[in-house]
């Protein structure tokens, strides 16, 4: 059977392969972070890190080309740590399970974290690739990017001396970004009472499962279903029609992943709980009918339990459920600059009760615009505020405008046309890169982003294109080899 490691480029998915073996989730970042500094120690390349943990390696050029523009490779060391529910496995110590199917890599039942783990294997394979002749180079590894971006937000001025910067983190093979939506977290909190649940009444358990969810920027145009929002509009109608008590309600994870899963615990009163279950299979039916196409392997169930401890009271129930489903979310605008592309979007990305009595629900919007980006935050902010509940913004940060007449750019369209025989497409992105970040220490960059194909990523369905990762890596090599030099 053929393993990752004889996949082509070997030098590539060999060094995939060994990214994969090491936890690495946001925010846990020490191991990975351990097996960089080693690798560079093992090949007699210069390191550093600094005090947000970003780890840096330097690697002069090849004689005759120190004249070259100094380039910096950049990815970022973290994955998105997601398992489907039914998934025995523990990212903080367990390897990812990576497997070949049809064309793709993928993993058995998690994310993959071939995002960004590709855009790190090919940065150090760069570097130890023999074959390409180049000017100076540094590989920054950031950390923290998908739940923070607290290594570009706290990288120091001055940590690199590069003046191009590739950031290897898109996930389209055949375009190149020159642009990026900035973002920011709109969190709520709600207190409650827990109060006796009903003695006549009977405790169900409603379950949403099967959805494909993904990344919150790259597809949420896509309609996929929000776990969430279908649970809730079961909970809203059946709360409407029969009275029901609510014990629990959580859904999600990631803030920057479309919640695939969802369920909650409530009690409907004796007399009603018949109708209850008629009325969940009439739902199932409607729910299947509007989204059968888009997510066809979606799961409903309803199931009785024992009847719970609590109730939250009924103020925040109807608080609760009421800005569940007044809540905007998926595409809100369309841009009016890149014809195709998403401006503006909002993500319900999870519900958690995190204590006896508090629940969260964590929301992130996105815009190209950055009043758009704000304007989007303070509707969702509006919605919770009439819900009586308290709401604070945070992890925003800025968009990456694009600049067409990047001389990095031109460099990187004349080498895949060379390569492939037509052109790249150039256009913007709407999920969050760090290079907004990057512009505001260092202004001077001329920076571009791009890589091999990869689909659902952020969710247990994430995997990468097989041979677009030899063509990415072509692609790479032979822009550092055409890098111009200083003027």
């Amino acid at each position: 059977m053929t393993t990752i490691k004889e996949l082509e480029p070997k030098l590539v998915w060999s060094i995939f392969e060994e990214i994969t073996r090491i936890p690495r989730c946001s925010k846990k970042e020490d191991k990975i972070r351990q097996f960089l500094i080693d690798w560079a120690k093992k090949h007699n390349i210069e390191v550093k890190t600094d005090k947000a943990g970003n780890v840096l390696m330097k690697k002069p050029a090849t004689p005759g080309y120190e004249n070259k523009v100094p380039v910096v490779l950049q990815s970022h060391m973290d994955m998105v740590c997601e398992k489907n529910s039914d998934t025995p496995h523990n990212f903080d110590t367990d390897p990812i399970k990576v497997k070949i199917e049809d064309g793709w890599v993928t993993a058995e039942g998690t994310t993959l974290g071939a995002d960004d783990g590709i855009g790190m294997a090919a940065q150090m394979a760069i570097l130890i690739d023999d074959s390409v002749a180049h000017g100076p180079i540094e590989a920054l590894f950031t950390v923290d990017e998908e739940t923070g971006l607290t290594g570009a937000f706290e990288l120091e001025e001055g940590f690199f001396e590069g003046k191009i910067l590739l950031n290897l983190d898109s996930e389209d093979e055949g375009e190149i970004f020159i642009g990026c939506a900035g973002g920011i977290d709109t969190v709520a909190r709600m207190n409650f009472h827990a109060q006796p649940a009903p003695a006549s009444h009977q405790a169900l358990k409603v379950r949403i499962s099967g959805l494909k969810g993904g990344h919150s920027g790259d597809d949420i145009n896509k309609n996929r279903g929000n776990a969430i929002k279908i649970l809730n509009r079961y909970l809203w109608n059946a709360n409407k029609k029969y009275g029901i008590e609510l014990h629990k309600f959580e859904g999600g994870n990631l803030r920057n992943a479309i919640p695939r899963e969802a369920y909650a615990i409530f009690t409907v009163p004796h007399k009603h709980k018949e109708e209850a279950r008629a009325y969940f299979n009439r739902f199932i039916a409607e729910i299947e009918n509007e989204i059968k196409i888009v997510e066809p392997d979606i799961k409903l169930e309803l199931e009785s339990q024992e009847t719970p401890e609590f109730v939250i009271d009924p103020q925040t129930k109807e608080n609760l459920l009421n800005a569940i489903y007044g809540l905007p979310n998926g595409v809100i605008a369309m841009s009016k600059r890149m014809p195709g592309l998403v401006e503006t979007s909002t993500n319900l990305a999870s519900v958690k009760f995190i204590d006896e009595n508090t629940i969260e629900i964590t929301t992130s919007q996105r815009s190209e615009i950055d009043s758009a980006k704000y304007d989007i935050a303070h509707s969702i902010e509006s919605v919770f505020t009439l819900a009586n509940a308290h709401v604070e913004h945070n992890g925003g940060y800025p968009g990456w405008t694009p600049n067409p007449d990047s001389d990095i750019l031109k460099v990187a369209e004349n080498s895949y046309k060379k390569l492939f025989g037509k052109m790249p497409v150039v256009r913007s992105i709407h999920a969050g890169l760090e290079c907004g970040l990057f512009l505001e220490k260092y202004p001077y960059l001329d920076m571009i982003s791009f890589g091999p194909t990869l689909r659902d990523v952020h969710s247990p369905d994430e995997r990468i294109e097989i041979e677009t990762v030899q063509k990415f890596y072509d692609l790479l090599k032979d822009i550092i080899q055409n890098i111009p030099e200083n003027k």
